[in-house]
C-alpha cells in the first residue's frame, strides 16, 4: 500500500507568504506526465446550501474530509499526487454586507454565535456546569491561545495585532467577542499529497514530508437548531477520534499528554474545544481544565480568534502551520480537529514525521 505524504503545506494570508514550494513541486510532478488530482475547499460566495460538486468540500471539517478522500485516493493506486486548494478573499472579495448575508446560514433571524451560545446552553445543562463556570473556562482557552500566539508573534511577521479592549465584552449570553471566530482575512492555502513512489522518484528530502496516518469522520443526520440535542452529545466527535487514533495504531492522548505531540483544536466558540477535551479524554472532568491548559497549548496557530478563521479553511490553516511544526520543531505526531457548521460534522486527522 502506498503511503500518503503531504510533501509541501504553504499559505497566503492578505498577500503576505508564498505558494512558491507547493507551485515548484506541481510543476516538478507535471513534467512526468502526472496529472494532480485537485480537491477544493468551498468558499464563502458558494452557496451554502448548494449542493456539492465533485471534489469539493464545504464546511469547517471540509480540509478535513478533502485530507480523507486525499488519503484514499493515494493509498488505492488511484492517484499518485492530490493538491487541496482552499481560496477565500473575505476582506476584498466582499462588502460588509454580502458576507453578513452569505454567512446567515441557518436564516437572517438566526446568526451563528446565537446558535452556538444555545448550543452552549444545551451543554452546560448536559454537564451540569454553571454560566460562571462556563465563563471561567472560556477565559483559561482564550488564555492559552494567546500565550500560543504571542510565542509566533516574538518569532514571525505580518501577524495580526492583539484585539483592543473591546473584544473582551460579551456579545452573547455566554461569549465574549475574544470568544468567537474573527473571519476578517485574505488566504489561500494549498496541501500537495504524494505516494511515497512518487516521493522517491522526485527525490524530496525525507524531513520535508509528513505521514497521514490516521483520518477519522464523524457525522449527524443533519444541521441547525433542530438537531441541536444531537449535535451536542458529540457522540460522532468521540468516534471520529477514535477511527482516526485506531486508523493510525496510536493512543494520541497519551501522546500528547507525554508532551511528545502537538495539537490544533478548532476553537470558533469555546464549547467545541470544551467538547473535544472531553470527547478525547485529555480533560475527562472539566474541573481539571484550568491546569491541563496552563500545562499544554492546545493549538499551534493561536486559534480562530487571533490567527483569524476563513470560512471553511480554519482546519487547512491548522494543516500548514502543523506542516511546518513537524518539519521544524522535535516532536513527531499533531493532531488537527475540524468542526462544520454548529457541529454536525467533525473530523481529526493525525500526522507523523516521516520514518521510511
Amino acid at each position: 500500500m502506498n503511503q500518503a505524504l503531504i510533501v509541501a503545506a504553504e499559505k497566503t494570508i492578505n498577500g503576505q507568504e508564498s505558494l512558491q514550494r507547493c507551485h515548484a513541486i506541481q510543476q516538478r510532478i507535471e513534467k512526468l506526465g502526472i496529472k494532480i488530482r485537485k480537491l477544493t475547499i468551498d468558499p464563502l460566495s458558494t452557496d451554502w446550501h448548494s449542493p456539492l460538486a465533485t471534489d469539493h468540500f464545504r464546511s469547517g471539517c471540509a480540509p478535513i474530509e478533502a485530507i480523507s478522500q486525499a488519503k484514499q485516493l493515494i493509498e488505492a493506486g488511484h492517484h499518485p499526487a492530490v493538491l487541496i486548494a482552499g481560496d477565500e478573499p473575505l476582506i476584498s472579495g466582499y462588502s460588509k454586507e454580502e458576507r453578513q448575508r452569505l454567512m446567515a446560514i441557518y436564516g437572517d433571524q438566526y446568526p451563528i454565535t446565537i446558535a452556538y451560545d444555545d448550543l452552549a446552553h444545551l451543554f452546560l445543562k448536559q454537564t451540569s456546569i454553571s454560566e460562571l463556570q462556563f465563563g471561567q473556562y472560556a477565559y483559561s482557552l482564550f488564555n492559552n491561545y494567546l500565550r500560543t500566539y504571542q510565542q509566533r508573534l516574538t518569532q514571525e511577521h505580518d501577524l495580526y495585532p492583539l484585539p483592543d479592549s473591546r473584544w473582551y465584552n460579551k456579545i452573547t449570553s455566554l461569549f465574549r467577542g475574544v470568544d468567537c471566530a474573527n473571519p476578517l482575512v485574505d488566504f489561500s492555502g494549498r496541501v500537495l499529497i504524494c505516494s511515497e513512489e512518487l516521493v522517491n522518484k522526485l527525490t524530496l528530502p525525507k524531513a520535508s514530508c509528513v505521514a497521514i496516518e490516521g483520518v477519522g469522520l464523524g457525522f449527524v443526520n443533519g444541521d441547525g437548531k433542530e438537531y441541536a440535542e444531537e449535535i451536542v452529545k458529540y457522540e460522532h466527535l468521540k468516534s471520529a477520534y477514535q477511527q482516526c487514533c485506531e486508523q493510525a495504531n496510536e493512543d494520541f492522548t497519551l501522546r500528547f499528554l507525554q508532551k511528545d505531540a502537538l495539537l490544533e483544536v478548532y476553537t470558533c466558540y469555546p464549547l467545541v474545544p470544551l467538547a473535544f477535551l472531553q470527547a478525547t479524554q485529555l480533560v475527562p472532568d472539566l474541573a481539571g481544565l484550568a491546569s491541563f491548559l496552563e500545562q499544554y497549548e492546545i493549538t499551534v496557530t493561536g486559534g480562530m480568534n487571533l490567527a483569524r478563521a476563513p470560512w471553511n479553511n480554519p482546519a487547512l490553516n491548522g494543516l500548514i502551520r502543523m506542516y511546518q511544526c513537524l518539519t521544524e520543531q522535535p516532536q513527531q505526531w499533531g493532531l488537527i480537529h475540524g468542526n462544520g457548521g454548529l457541529g454536525y460534522r467533525q473530523g481529526v486527522v493525525l500526522l507523523q514525521q516521516w520514518h521510511n
